[in-house]
């Protein structure tokens, strides 16, 4: 059940294979074990996916796939779990990671307003950055872990199922 529901969604690894933004791998991604899909490379790619969905930084989907590569974790899966943060989800999550800093550190949240320039951020740097990198860090390791080990725990749970069902669909048909 979640490798037919998980293949339903992942792009055709063809396309991947030819994208521009990921031909800095060259022939390392002809390699088959990086297509297969499995629950051991479903849920490592799903944590990878995860773990640097809540990094701040725009070359996202190029840390997922360069860190899928060496952990045989299923890459297009692991590229596209990248996306759980995309424009539309950036703003809350991303405030959400800097209440969690302030948080852990101890601090009060401060007011501040978006700005579309270079000089903003150079400057949000010292005032709320330490409190957001802090939340992105603490964030994405727990959604790293929580990804993990609550793909497999599913995929787990619903191989159980399947197996169930067949028993008992053999012990229906050796009673009649």
């Amino acid at each position: 059940m979640p490798r037919k529901f998980i293949k339903r969604f992942l792009p055709d690894h063809q396309s991947i294979k030819h994208n521009r933004a990921l031909k800095i791998f060259g022939s390392v991604l002809h390699e088959p074990n990086l297509w297969h899909l499995n629950r051991r490379s479903a849920r490592g790619a799903f944590g990878i996916g995860l773990f640097f969905a809540f990094w701040p930084v725009p070359f996202q989907m190029w840390l997922s796939a360069a860190t899928a590569i060496p952990f045989r974790a299923n890459l297009p899966l692991s590229v596209a779990t990248v996306w759980i943060t995309n424009p539309f989800t950036i703003p809350p999550i991303f405030y959400a990671a800097y209440k969690v800093g302030t948080t852990v550190l101890g601090t009060e949240p401060t007011h501040f307003e978006f700005q579309f320039s270079w000089q903003w951020v150079v400057e949000s740097l010292s005032t709320v950055g330490p409190a957001f990198l802090v939340g992105c860090a603490i964030c994405s390791i727990v959604a790293g872990l929580m990804g993990f080990f609550g793909l497999n725990m599913i995929w787990r749970f619903s191989v159980q199922k399947a197996w169930d069902a067949r028993r008992q669909a053999r012990a229906r048909n050796s009673a009649r």
